[in-house]
């Protein structure tokens, strides 16, 4: 079904289609019998497939990242097809609108998007109140949801401890583990918060304000697939020492090696994260290394190019507990979800 459909969403550019399936998504859901439908066509469900991560019980190992539904605005739609955990944000604490547009561009020679959002979003109070409504209704108790916290734009690099300090005691109620993300390309100076002195800071922070609460939350870290080997081990040790759950590896890469998309098109694109195929081998490596690194006790959300169950099942084979899709859910349709479920059950 996808296959018919996506030539026909494909004619909008990126942003408009996603607005378009997400508002078509929603009202599908808003009647009953349309998210059973939804739940008995792309859901798949079986024991095995059932993991217990970082204290808590996810009901499959394959996730939606980050990026696609910000503001948590269509969480129970998303659920029904198939998700078993769905990250929000990344949020910042004050509304912003993020790059000027077009900022989403696809690469369909690569089954890629590049990307220079720029963090919009509606902010903390928004995602916090709708987050709660979810929580209060019965469709959706049952829901594992991540937050991803970050900066605002205008936040210098000294001061950023004090935004994901507002976020994370914000959505701490509301949300089931955090992602501190310090790894986007699209947020000006945000990536020298990966230095290790700045992210050690700031890790031990927001450690200081989860051990203040009876019942812990697991915080995970986002990180690039562009860190040299010496800057992954800072990474390992940082983690260790702060005593985070896991990393999730990786975000989008500044990267653009290995493209069929042509030389022009590229350079008329300008800046932005890449994701999607080209990314998949290089996702892998870093979840290869930073498992042999953090030792089995580390959790690691793997995350980049999964774009089949094959690609998928190479991911876990390299160290990921748990999984992410975003650009090879856009390519290959809900059904993937599906298709990645069956062949690791």
């Amino acid at each position: 079904m996808y296959s018919v459909l996506k030539p026909i969403i494909f004619l909008f550019s990126p942003e408009q289609a996603h607005r378009i399936t997400m508002w078509c998504l929603d009202f599908v859901v808003s009647f009953g019998v349309g998210r059973r439908f939804l739940q008995y066509f792309f859901g798949y469900s079986h024991p095995r497939l059932q993991h217990e991560v970082m204290g808590v019980i996810f009901p499959n190992p394959v996730g939606l990242a980050a990026g696609f539904d910000k503001d948590a605005k269509h969480v129970v739609g998303l659920s029904a097809l198939g998700f078993g955990f769905i990250e929000v944000g990344t949020v910042t604490p004050v509304p912003q609108i993020g790059s000027p547009q077009p900022r989403l561009f696809r690469l369909p020679a690569d089954e890629a998007l590049i990307n220079r959002m720029g963090f919009n979003n509606e902010g903390l109070d928004a995602l916090v109140g709708r987050l709660k409504t979810l929580r209060d209704t019965k469709p959706s108790s049952t829901l594992i949801i991540g937050g991803n916290i970050g900066k605002n734009k205008d936040t210098p690099n000294d001061k950023a401890v004090d935004d994901y300090a507002k976020c994370f005691i914000a959505l701490f109620p509301w949300v089931d583990y955090f992602v501190v993300n310090v790894s986007s390309p699209n947020t000006p100076n945000l990536r020298a918060l990966q230095e290790k002195e700045p992210l050690t800071h700031l890790l031990k922070h927001l450690q200081s304000l989860n051990v203040s609460h009876t019942k812990h939350k697991p915080i995970l870290l986002k990180i690039a697939p562009d860190l040299t080997q010496e800057q992954l081990d800072d990474i390992a040790d940082i983690v260790t020492e702060t005593k985070l759950s896991g990393i999730i590896a990786t975000n989008t890469t500044i990267s653009r090696a290995h493209l069929n998309t042509s030389l022009t098109q590229i350079e008329s694109i300008g800046a932005g994260g890449l994701s999607g195929k080209p990314l998949h081998l290089r996702s892998v490596e870093v979840v290869h290394y930073m498992r042999h690194k953090l030792g089995k006790e580390a959790v690691i959300i793997g995350v980049g190019g999964i774009d089949s169950a094959e690609t998928a099942q190479q991911m876990m084979d390299a160290g990921a507990n748990l999984i992410q899709l975003y650009t090879g859910f856009i390519y290959r349709g809900p059904i993937l979800v599906k298709q990645i479920l069956a062949k690791i059950s």
